[in-house]
C-alpha cells in the first residue's frame, strides 16, 4: 500500500508542475511519518524516499536513532525552546520558528554542537487562533532579527493552511505566502536565503505546488489515516 499511495502522490505531483510549466525536481516530497511506526519508514526508504517529517521532537530523536540508513529529518511541529537541544544536530530543516526567543536557543544549542541550523519562518497566513506562527506583518521584523544569528540560517517561509474540503479555498493563501516570500528576498538580507516555500499537505498540496511550493508535507496521502490512539 505504502508503494502504491507513494506513486500516485509523485504522479500528482509531475502532473501538476508538468500543468503549470514547472519542473518536478524543484519540488521535495516530505513524507510526514508522525505516529507512524519504523517498519513504514524502513518500506518507503527502500522506495528511494529520504524525506520525512516529525512533529515531535522526541519521535524524530528515537527514528532518528533507530532508522538503518541516514535520511533527513524535517521537524514540522510546534518546537519548545526546552526540546531545542535535542535536535540541533538531527533535523536537516527545522520548518517551525516563530518567536526570537526559539531563534535564540536554537542559536545557543547550536554553538554549543557547532552546527549551522536550517529554519524556515512559520507563518499564520490565515490569522487561525489554533495555529502558530507569525502574522504576515510580524514576519520582516522577525527575519532581520534572526538574520544577526551566527549559527542559524532562515532559507524560508513555512505555512500551515486551514483544513478545507474545498483545496481552492487556500490558494489566496499560499498565493500570500509566495508574495512574502518574493517581498523578503528582493530585500537581499544578509544571512537570508529565501530558496524554500514549505506549504501544503494532503489535501491541498496541488494548489499549493500551483502557487510555488517547493516543499510539500505529505502525510495521509502517503500513510494512510492515523490512529492517535495508539
Amino acid at each position: 500500500m505504502l508503494r502504491e499511495n507513494l506513486k500516485a502522490v509523485q504522479d500528482k505531483i509531475e502532473a501538476v508542475c508538468a500543468k503549470v510549466g514547472r519542473n518536478s525536481s524543484e519540488v521535495t516530497l516530505i513524507a510526514v511519518s508522525k505516529t507512524k511506526p519504523l517498519s513504514d519508514i524502513e518500506e518507503l526508504i527502500q522506495c528511494g524516499t529520504t524525506e520525512f517529517g516529525e512533529n515531535k521532537v522526541q519521535e524524530l530523536v528515537d527514528k532518528y536513532e533507530k532508522v538503518s540508513t541516514k535520511v533527513n529529518w524535517h521537524l514540522i511541529g510546534h518546537l519548545q525552546t526546552n526540546k531545542v537541544k535535542y535536535i540541533v544536530d538531527k533535523a536537516c530543516l527545522i520548518h517551525s520558528v516563530d518567536s526570537l526567543k526559539l531563534a535564540k536557543e536554537i542559536d545557543k544549542e547550536a554553538k554549543k554542537k557547532d552546527v549551522i541550523v536550517d529554519i524556515l519562518i512559520q507563518v499564520n497566513v490565515a490569522n487561525e487562533d489554533t495555529k502558530f506562527g507569525l502574522e504576515t506583518d510580524e514576519v520582516f521584523t522577525l527575519i532581520n532579527e534572526v538574520s544577526m544569528l551566527n549559527n542559524v540560517k532562515i532559507k524560508g517561509l513555512m505555512t500551515i493552511a486551514p483544513f478545507v474540503e474545498n483545496p481552492e479555498e487556500n490558494r489566496v493563501y499560499f498565493r500570500q505566502l509566495k508574495q512574502l516570500l518574493l517581498d523578503i528576498k528582493s530585500k537581499n538580507i544578509d544571512n537570508v536565503d529565501m530558496s524554500i516555500l514549505s506549504m501544503g499537505m494532503t489535501n491541498d498540496y496541488e494548489v499549493a505546488i500551483e502557487e510555488g511550493a517547493t516543499m510539500v508535507r505529505v502525510g495521509t496521502g502517503i500513510f494512510g489515516e492515523r490512529n492517535y490512539n495508539i
